[in-house]
């Protein structure tokens, strides 16, 4: 792959990844046109350390918040822990039974069948798309007029600075913004933190609380989507363990374009927050439905 090539894709990685508008959409589209087949075991490996650049980039970004919100005391880490362990369980639970029934039922008489098979399939990422920007728009319509809550006051419903704060999502809740992210993971183009914040933004959170617990449930999320990567291209080639060279060669362009992804998340990310806090929630809705649109043109021209 030309290292052209792999600079555009993190780019359109880093950029759209922390924004509500698909990063898996518009990378794949991205591939497409550049000649590139997105459902390759190659491909599907760099787009998952693309995300893996972006998830440091949440880290870097998000760090102070989650010290003075998360690490606050000992109980709001524990209740933090069970609500993140939640969502992230119900993400799995629904991811995984979507996997399921996609491979054993939509894919049945594929050889081999893997969920990765429809990532390329424009038809799917158009609806998807559309999907997303429809939440968004409703989420920014429907949500209640919360003021935002300061950065250095994340509280998950305990106690900061020694006084009791409403609680911002409860084990109802954030298992229900675990379901909504199960949803996404099969699908490119249903924007995971457009989907998971505008699901916070209906159940009452604040903006910003909906956007770093969005975010912290994609840093728990991403480890275990990378292994499983790495899994799938170790298989493909077929490369025994001692093979070093032959695993370098798949994995340096991953790696470079992780850390272009990673430049450009954080700047992505102060995009969001300034928008969020600002009311332009529902523009990137409305840019998920014109985009749907051309996604949708292009299928029709044969891409």
């Amino acid at each position: 792959m030309l290292l052209l090539k792999i600079l555009v894709l993190a780019a359109v990685q880093g950029a759209a990844e922390l924004l509500p508008v698909s990063s898996s959409a518009h990378v794949i589209v991205a591939e497409k046109l550049m000649g590139l087949n997105p459902t390759s075991p190659q491909m599907t490996l760099l787009l998952v350390m693309l995300h893996t650049g972006t998830m440091f980039a949440v880290i870097y970004y998000f760090w102070d918040s989650w010290k003075a919100g998360f690490f606050a005391s000992r109980k709001v880490f524990i209740n933090s822990l069970k609500l993140i362990a939640a969502a992230t369980f119900f993400t799995g639970v629904v991811g995984l039974a979507l996997k399921s029934v996609i491979e054993k039922f939509f894919l049945r008489g594929v050889a081999h069948a893997q969920i990765e098979m429809i990532f390329g399939n424009l038809n799917i990422i158009a609806a998807a798309l559309a999907a997303v920007g429809v939440m968004i728009i409703y989420s920014q319509w429907k949500a209640r007029p919360l003021p935002a809550s300061p950065k250095k006051e994340l509280s998950m419903g305990t106690e900061v600075h020694g006084e009791h704060m409403d609680s911002s999502v409860d084990l109802k809740g954030s298992s229900f913004i675990g379901i909504i992210q199960g949803l996404c993971l099969p699908f490119r183009g249903f924007s995971r933190s457009g989907a998971t914040i505008s699901a916070g933004m209906l159940l009452g959170m604040a903006k910003d609380r909906a956007e770093e617990f969005s975010f912290a449930l994609a840093v728990v999320l991403t480890p275990p989507v990378v292994a499983r990567e790495v899994w799938r291209v170790f298989k493909d080639q077929k490369i025994p363990m001692a093979g070093l060279h032959g695993m370098a060669g798949a994995f340096y362009p991953s790696l470079l374009g992780m850390a272009m992804s990673f430049i450009a998340g954080v700047l992505a990310l102060k995009w969001l927050s300034n928008w969020l806090s600002r009311g332009r929630w529902h523009f990137f809705g409305i840019y998920c439905l014109a985009a749907s649109a051309v996604v949708f043109a292009l299928h029709l021209k044969g891409f």
